[in-house]
């Protein structure tokens, strides 16, 4: 049982607590990993459409939270507009190729260069926000309440996540 009203109200959709909003961006990133790593490791076409089908959707909602939530959070607090906007266009060039990817099969002419492109990207994407001066280490500096926006995320990821499934 809760002890605190925060604790009470920082619950997900599935009844845990949300973790802070950095936190839940380096979860969402370690799990994108994994999958990126599975695709390199097979050479099932089933697996490889698979985990591409999880990578897309798990990007698309990630971004989504982020420019809907946490990027603006960011930019409201002060963040340098550089790297805010080296992130927008990182998201989109990453946007672009989820739609080939998601357009395409296995065995489609550059189908797997494609997913290979997108991890590179999203690597050096995810190395930007999560280096020591990046953009979640000056997030912490910042006049933030990253708990807030951390529930504030989980809740809209549930509600696209459960969108998405909704719609398949």
């Amino acid at each position: 049982m809760p002890t605190t009203q925060s604790e009470t109200k920082r619950k997900s959709a599935k009844g845990k607590a949300a973790p802070d909003a950095i936190k839940l961006l380096k979860e969402d990133h370690r799990e994108v990993e994994g999958w990126f790593e599975g695709f390199e490791n097979t050479n099932s076409a089933a697996k490889k459409q698979k985990l591409a089908n999880q990578i897309c959707l798990a990007l698309t909602v990630h971004t989504q939270i982020e420019e809907e939530i946490f990027y603006p959070a960011c930019r409201d607090a002060g963040l340098e507009l550089d790297i805010m906007d080296e992130a927008d266009v990182e998201h989109d060039g990453a946007k672009k190729l989820i739609e080939e990817i998601e357009a395409g099969k296995p065995g489609d002419d550059h189908w797997d260069a494609k997913v290979k492109v997108l991890s590179e990207m999203i690597k050096h994407h995810v190395k930007e926000e999560e280096q020591r001066d990046g953009m979640f280490a000056k997030a912490k500096k910042a006049d933030l309440d990253l708990d807030a926006l951390g529930e504030e995320m989980q809740m809209r990821k549930d509600e696209l996540m459960k969108a998405a499934k909704r719609s398949n």
